[in-house]
């Protein structure tokens, strides 16, 4: 977290002082337009970009710019700069960003995933069981974003070791989000964990590696994974809009969940492949099909003060946040609860 911390704070002061600037300078904004960042590109979040492919969002008179931050510091940084007015992170940046003092809070408003994402990739075949990490090294991605925090999680109340020892599991979390795929080929570690697309990618590209887990499977609690995160202000301000771009999602959740009920995967790849480059729609039914397997998605996307209670056992397990547990301070559930009703 000190790392983040530093990164933020370095940058706080500049990139608001640049935002007032901008629109000051540029004129009235248009908040029909959302400036949205995604902390990465993933089959994971696939009732968003159904929502953008079919159309939800024009239909609720929005319009969708997205941009990939590479990482939840990254996304983060666009909010608090004004440079997007929404993001789709995990909410301990919400945790981080506000112990840094900033007046304008950030604020969970909207629910996405409710599992871990990422699937386990091994260079060995055969049934997988955690304990096959004992004296292997696996890739979790970068300290303190929840893929290694919540992989780090599994392990131990597993009752295995983190360490580098023959008993132990070496968790390497020093390779960014971006480039696990990369630095899993190009190692000697055995494991690795990716969401989709990248672990299809990854065994299309190496066909003698094996998709032979999910983490969601490692840690069966609910665990506000990913979620929509918006300033206080934008909040109070735009609370119309921020209404109108749940409800597109929510409608595109029900899309896919009725294809995955009713056999339907076909429809379902359809409406979302045009957010993948590269990918067969043979592919894209594989990917949702795993995710709703998985139960991935949160229908209502009301963030429940226990699975925030959750995650944050999970960051405080890795050392990553100071015991900040202020429900309040870090959700709204006001909007969200409007659309469930």
């Amino acid at each position: 977290m000190k790392k983040f911390k530093l990164a933020l704070a370095c940058t706080l002061c500049l990139m608001l002082a640049l935002s007032t600037s901008l629109i000051v300078g540029c004129g009235k904004k248009d908040f029909s337009t959302i400036e949205l960042n995604e902390v990465t590109h993933s089959i994971f979040y696939a009732p968003l970009y159904a929502a953008i492919n079919l159309g939800y969002f024009g239909d609720e008179g929005l319009t969708v710019n997205l941009t990939n931050g590479g990482g939840s510091d990254t996304s983060m940084k666009a909010l608090v700069s004004g440079a997007a007015d929404i993001i789709l992170a995990g909410p301990e940046t919400v945790v981080y960003t506000n112990q840094e003092g900033i007046s304008d809070k950030t604020k969970v408003f909207g629910q996405l995933t409710q599992t871990d994402g990422s699937f386990i990739v091994s260079k060995k075949s055969g049934e997988f069981k955690i304990s096959d990490l004992v004296g292997e090294t696996i890739i979790g991605g970068r300290a303190g974003g929840m893929p290694a925090m919540t992989l780090q999680y599994a392990i131990e109340t597993a009752g295995l070791e983190i360490g580098t020892g023959a008993n132990q599991v070496n968790l390497n979390t020093k390779v960014a989000f971006n480039a696990i795929a990369s630095e899993f080929v190009n190692s000697d570690a055995n494991y690795c964990t990716l969401f989709e697309p990248n672990a299809s990618n990854l065994i299309a590209e190496h066909p003698e590696y094996h998709i032979v887990g999910a983490v969601a499977d490692l840690v069966t609690e609910n665990i506000p994974y990913t979620c929509f995160i918006a300033k206080d202000s934008y909040l109070r301000d735009h609370d119309d809009v921020a209404e109108k771009f749940l409800r597109a999602v929510r409608r595109a959740y029900d899309f896919l969940k009725d294809c995955y009920e009713n056999d339907h995967l076909e429809d379902a790849a359809k409406a979302l492949i045009k957010s993948f480059d590269g990918m067969t729609l043979e592919d894209m039914e594989i990917a949702v099909e795993a995710y709703y397997r998985i139960n991935a998605f949160s229908q209502d996307m009301v963030m429940s003060e226990e699975s925030l209670e959750m995650l944050l056992t999970i960051t405080e397990n890795a050392g990553m946040t100071n015991g900040n547990r202020n429900y309040e301070e870090i959700v709204t559930t006001e909007i969200a609860n409007r659309l469930a009703a």
